[in-house]
């Protein structure tokens, strides 16, 4: 007997069992979505087992029965209410002068969201430490060329001139800013800059009224008024180095008193290139023509040594007036030429005869730039300035 009220104290009722089972099976169902959906099918079936019912029930009672007595039919019309008054609608309120009544109404938001416009006037920008003319581009939607043509007098064209606490004009669109001088002619302006006279005459930001501009030869534009040329392109000013020929090297000489004079013989280059640097990265602009940067910036800390790429020899050692500080230019003797600027120290000058590896100089920071590092072209008679990427192995 013990036993038995063990096991029975130790094991839960069937019933208690039945009901945990049901509670996990349902809160999986819950936690699955079904438990509406099985509500609802629980639901039907119930109203057709009621109705099942109520049919088999219906049949269960006699077709004919006794009529009612008297007794009975008393009390059924004792237990029905009294028939009810007529119900009359209720009045409406009056509109006031045909306006809604108060009720439920749509919730009034009073902020107006406006859609952003298109910037059509000229923004200035201060120039920070480490920005550079592409990232200045990316910041305001342009390509790196619009900076350059809005900002001729500070730059010159030339992205290695950009520098901490310049103020630049930031135009709205890609284009050019142009100022209008005495005797100018809308047509002409327009003729230079690729766009049509409806173009800058129609642009907001211009503030020209058509009625009174006039003729398009001689229009009424004050002289010193700034004018967004929108779309516009013109080429550069160029201040990079031309090919200095090795028959003639004095040719350079406007290029500063780095330039040299007669050059003899030297040795003739492979065609094939070797890294200018140890390292083989950008610290700087990339070869990008379309901003007026036709070379690579190479990585490295100022004394690092520079290479010569190819066997040649010089035909430019030392200072240049354009931008690019102390300048060493290879001629390798085949149609093509090496340059490599912003040098802190050179190794060579002008005639001497360099060997592919030769230690030429050293990277630095001399003229327009910003921090230590290489800038090197590679030049070729024919093709002009080249992609070095294309040619560095």
């Amino acid at each position: 007997m013990s036993n038995s009220l063990h096991n029975s104290a130790s094991e839960p009722p069937a019933e208690g069992a039945s009901a945990s089972r049901f509670a996990r099976l349902w809160a999986d169902l819950t936690h699955l979505g079904l438990d509406e959906p099985l509500r609802r099918l629980g639901t039907h079936l119930a109203a057709l087992v009621l109705i099942a019912v109520t049919a088999w029930g219906m049949g269960k009672i006699p077709a004919h029965k006794e009529a009612p007595s008297a007794q009975a039919q008393a009390a059924q019309a004792a237990e029905l209410p009294a028939p009810a008054e007529a119900l009359s609608p209720p009045s409406l309120p009056k509109l006031p002068d045909g306006g809604p009544v108060a009720g439920l109404r749509r919730q009034v938001t009073l902020d107006t969201t406006i859609p952003s416009r298109s910037r059509v006037e000229v923004l200035t920008y201060t120039v920070q430490t480490g920005d550079t003319l592409f990232g200045i581009a990316a910041q305001f939607g342009l390509k790196p060329e619009s900076i350059l043509w809005a900002n001729y007098d500070t730059l010159a064209d030339d992205p290695h001139r950009l520098l901490p606490g310049q103020v630049l004009n930031i135009l709205p669109v890609d284009g050019a800013y142009y100022r209008w001088h005495a005797g100018d002619g809308l047509n002409g302006v327009a003729q230079f800059y690729g766009v049509t006279p409806e173009d800058i005459l129609n642009w907001p930001g211009n503030h020209l009224d058509p009625a009174t501009v006039g003729d398009y030869s001689d229009p009424n534009i004050p002289a010193g008024t700034w004018l967004i040329i929108p779309g516009g392109r013109r080429a550069f000013t160029s201040w990079s180095a031309p090919i200095i020929p090795r028959s003639d090297p004095a040719v350079a000489k406007v290029l500063g008193p780095g330039f040299c004079g007669a050059v003899e013989g030297g040795p003739v280059g492979s065609g094939s290139f070797i890294w200018p640097a140890d390292h083989h990265y950008l610290s700087g602009y990339d070869y990008a023509p379309q901003a007026n940067h036709p070379a690579i910036d190479i990585d490295g800390e100022t004394g690092d040594p520079v290479y010569a790429v190819d066997s040649g020899v010089v035909v430019y050692a030392g200072w240049n007036d354009w931008g690019y500080g102390n300048l060493i230019v290879i001629d390798h003797g085949n149609g093509w030429q090496s340059l490599y600027a912003h040098l802190s120290a050179l190794n060579v000058e002008c005639g001497s005869y360099v060997f592919q590896g030769d230690v030429i100089g050293a990277i630095g920071s001399t003229g327009n730039s910003t921090g230590s590092h290489l800038h090197f072209e590679l030049m070729h008679a024919e093709y002009g300035k080249v992609n070095p990427w294309d040619f560095l192995p």
